[in-house]
């Protein structure tokens, strides 16, 4: 069948719609894929049709075929296909060296953790920028308070993507000569699986300091005040203190939570945000031994 010829730009946009249609075959597959309707489709190979001046596809009962013509557009639009793919990998590549990614986490995590080994992730990302948020509340992914967040539990939301990054160990530790009692979190912390913890095998001994801070607990302990539970990777190597034998109520057994790294999901695929993933799931595995407290 003759096409007419109409005069004009040539769309891209009709070569995607024909290279999709040549691809699936049929009409409801290739409106699927590109998520269009049928009539959109067809107005579209017309289009392409007339602006070209002869007939690409042959309409048959088991779906559409490519005419000679066709054939040779095909391949014309397969390599057009390729170099555009090519270039939206080239810029999103140069878009994983610059911009900031924000991350959220504890703050003994940030500070005593995480931050003296983001070195090497600055060395080969120059053009990087990172901005943590020290912050217990889970901020919202999804309303861009943050593109990361790592977290002592696992996602619960739906449009969260969760990695386990580590497994937190616990330990008492305490000075030699500290008194017998206890330091503990505040009542604003009450509910946290360490205060449940200590709370239930403390032996009823008396909290002599008090604080919302993991950083003060420690320092509360070097000073003497008692014995503090606290993360392994925290306390061991600190000197003045001296990780103490678990004893109470069975089953006393070593608390441990899980560090879990999440993601929404439409941004993890972002190169600066994927580059920055990368690099802590490398920290958080060769660190796996000091954070579970050997």
């Amino acid at each position: 069948m003759a096409v007419q010829k109409f005069t004009g730009p040539l769309d891209w946009d009709d070569l995607r719609v024909f290279l999709e249609l040549a691809r699936a075959g049929s009409l409801s597959a290739a409106a699927r894929s590109l998520r269009l309707s049928h009539a959109t489709v067809g107005r579209r190979l017309a289009a392409l049709e007339a602006t070209l001046g002869r007939s690409l596809m042959e309409r048959r009962p088991d779906g559409y075929v490519l005419t000679g013509d066709g054939e040779g557009v095909r391949a014309l639009a397969e390599a057009m296909d390729e170099r555009a793919q090519a270039i939206r990998r080239r810029e999103g590549d140069a878009a994983g060296l610059t911009g900031t990614v924000r991350l959220t986490m504890t703050q003994a995590l940030a500070d005593i953790f995480l931050i003296p080994r983001l070195g090497p992730l600055r060395t080969a990302n120059p053009g990087l920028d990172l901005e943590i948020i020290v912050d217990n509340r889970t901020l919202s992914l999804a309303r861009r308070e943050a593109d990361l967040a790592i977290r002592l539990a696992r996602p619960q939301r739906g449009d969260l993507v969760g990695r386990r990054l580590a497994t937190l160990g616990y330990g008492l530790y305490a000075a030699p000569d500290a008194s017998d009692t206890l330091i503990a979190y505040d009542e604003s912390m009450a509910e946290l699986p360490e205060a449940l913890w200590l709370d239930r095998h403390g032996g009823g001994r008396r909290v002599a300091f008090r604080s919302n801070s993991v950083q003060g607990q420690l320092a509360a302990a070097v000073a003497g005040f008692g014995t503090a539970f606290l993360p392994c990777m925290l306390a061991d190597g600190v000197p003045g203190l001296v990780r103490q034998p678990l004893s109470g109520p069975p089953p006393c057994s070593p608390l441990t939570r899980e560090v879990w790294l999440l993601v929404h999901r439409d941004r993890r695929d972002v190169p600066r945000v994927r580059t920055v993933i990368e690099h802590l799931v490398a920290v958080f595995t060769a660190e796996r031994e000091r954070l579970e407290g050997g």
